[in-house]
C-alpha cells in the first residue's frame, strides 16, 4: 500500500484536477428493512471535495448524508446494480478497484473519523486511546504513543493524557476522539455530528479548535451536521436531502483577530 499522502501533495490525473482530494461519482446505497420495505438512502451522488477545506454537509434527517460520509470514508460500500457504476476517487486512486487490503488499511493509515458518541475506551486513558488508533495502522507500539503524545498536546490535552474519560469533560473527552482521529496524520478527518452532545460552549470549543486545525495544518475536514453554528464555521456547505445532494454554497469564514 502507498505511504499516506501528505498534506502538501497535489493530485494531477486526467479524471482528478490539483489539489482534488476526494472525488466520487453515481454513489448509491439501499437498505433492505424487510422483504418489502426497502430504504434508498443515496440515489447517485457526485461529490468532488479539496484538500485543505473544511465541509459541511446538511440535510435533515434521514437525507442520506450519513450514509455518505460512510461510503467516502470507505466504512461501506456503494451499491453497484440499479445505474452507472459507482467510482471513488482518493488522492487520485480508484478504490473502487483496489484490493480488499487496500480498502481496508486506508481509513485507518489516512483517514480519521470523530463521532458524535466519544467511543473512548473507558478502561484506558486518554493517551492509551490515542495510541491504540496508531497500533491499529501498524505502528509499533513505543512510536504509537509518541505519536499519541504528540496528538494530545496538538489538541491542549497534555496535562490530562494519564486521566481516564470517566475523569474527563464532555469537551475534553471529544478533544481525545479529535486527536485519536489526527494521530496517523491523515489526509482527511471526518466527523458524523462531532458536537451532537455538546453544550453551545464546548460546542464553540470544539469548532474552534477544528478551525485552527484547519487553518495551521492544512488537515481536511467533511462534517456531517445538523447545526447552523458547525455549517458557519465551515468553507462549504453541501446540502442534502432524500439521498440527493439538492445544493451548495461556499462560505468566507473570518479568521479570528
Amino acid at each position: 500500500m502507498s505511504a499516506p499522502l501528505d498534506h502538501n501533495t497535489t493530485i494531477d490525473t486526467p479524471e482528478t484536477t490539483a489539489m482534488t482530494l476526494i472525488e466520487a461519482r453515481n454513489l448509491r446505497k439501499s437498505y433492505r428493512l424487510s422483504r418489502t420495505n426497502r430504504v434508498d438512502a443515496l440515489r447517485g451522488v457526485d461529490i468532488r471535495i479539496d484538500a485543505g477545506e473544511m465541509v459541511a454537509i446538511m440535510g435533515p434527517s434521514g437525507s442520506g448524508k450519513s450514509t455518505l460520509m460512510h461510503l467516502l470514508g470507505l466504512l461501506h460500500l456503494p451499491d453497484v446494480d440499479g445505474g452507472p457504476a459507482p467510482e471513488v476517487r482518493f488522492a487520485g486512486r480508484d478504490l473502487g478497484r483496489a484490493s480488499d487490503c487496500e480498502r481496508t488499511r486506508a481509513p485507518a493509515r489516512e483517514m480519521g473519523f470523530v463521532f458524535q458518541s466519544f467511543n473512548l475506551v473507558p478502561v484506558l486513558t486518554a493517551l492509551d486511546n490515542v495510541a491504540l488508533a496508531a497500533e491499529y495502522a501498524g505502528v509499533p507500539g513505543r512510536r504509537a504513543r509518541e505519536a499519541a503524545a504528540d496528538a494530545l498536546a496538538l489538541v491542549g490535552l497534555t496535562a490530562r493524557a494519564n486521566h481516564l474519560p470517566s475523569e474527563l469533560s464532555g469537551g475534553e473527552q471529544q478533544r481525545v476522539a479529535i486527536a485519536r482521529a489526527l494521530v496517523n496524520n491523515p489526509a482527511v478527518v471526518f466527523g458524523d455530528e462531532p458536537t451532537g452532545n455538546l453544550d453551545s460552549a464546548r460546542t464553540a470549543e470544539i469548532l474552534g479548535l477544528l478551525r485552527d486545525l484547519n487553518r495551521s495544518r492544512g488537515q481536511t475536514f467533511v462534517i456531517v451536521t445538523h447545526d447552523p453554528e458547525v455549517g458557519a464555521a465551515c468553507d462549504r456547505i453541501i446540502r442534502m436531502r432524500d439521498g440527493r445532494i439538492v445544493g451548495e454554497e461556499s462560505r468566507v469564514v473570518a479568521l479570528a483577530a
